[in-house]
């Protein structure tokens, strides 16, 4: 007699025995060319059957921001700055900068909801470089998360506080010049 063993379904939760805390990982790099190895991550992890969010700050043109994400796949929403245009400037117009703003507060509201267990924050360092997000809201985010969500940040020029809180910091570098 062959014992049948039940699997689990698209839309079923995983129940652990223990709580496994998440952690806030930083990937920076003094270029903006190395968002490759964060979104391959991310999809690995959103193809688990874990809802994975990216939300990525200063990059628009194709106006989608929350409330007409990218899905990808079943778990894995993507987001951008509602803009017809990438933000790499401090000086946004007063529309550039309420939907900016309006991007920032939705990502706090889903990360408060727990929906996602993943959420990369792309290009936030030059956000608040930028003067564009304030980094004492960003650590207050951080420090309120759920426990168990990760948080990916990623950018040049990562703020010293940011790195101070990180569980994990990859520095991305180029092997040589050209």
């Amino acid at each position: 007699m062959v014992a049948q063993l039940e699997t689990p379904s698209i839309n079923s939760t995983l129940s652990l025995q223990y709580s496994v805390a998440g952690l806030v990982q930083v990937f920076t790099s003094s270029h903006r060319n190395f968002f490759t190895s964060v979104i391959s991550q991310a999809l690995r992890i959103a193809g688990q059957g874990t809802p994975v969010l990216i939300v990525q700050f200063l990059k628009g043109g194709i106006y989608q921001g929350q409330d007409k994400p990218i899905q990808m796949g079943q778990n894995l929403d993507w987001i951008r700055c509602d803009l017809p245009r990438c933000i790499d400037t401090p000086n946004l117009d007063e529309t550039e900068s309420q939907a900016l703003q309006k991007l920032w507060q939705y990502t706090q509201q889903v990360v408060s909801e727990g929906k996602y267990s993943l959420v990369v924050l792309d290009e936030l360092s030059l956000a608040i470089n930028f003067g564009l997000i304030p980094e004492t809201e960003v650590l207050q985010f951080l420090a309120n998360r759920l426990s168990h969500i990760d948080i990916i940040l990623t950018g040049p020029q990562m703020p010293k506080s940011l790195l101070d809180v990180a569980d994990q910091i990859t520095e991305i570098r180029r092997s040589h010049q050209p």
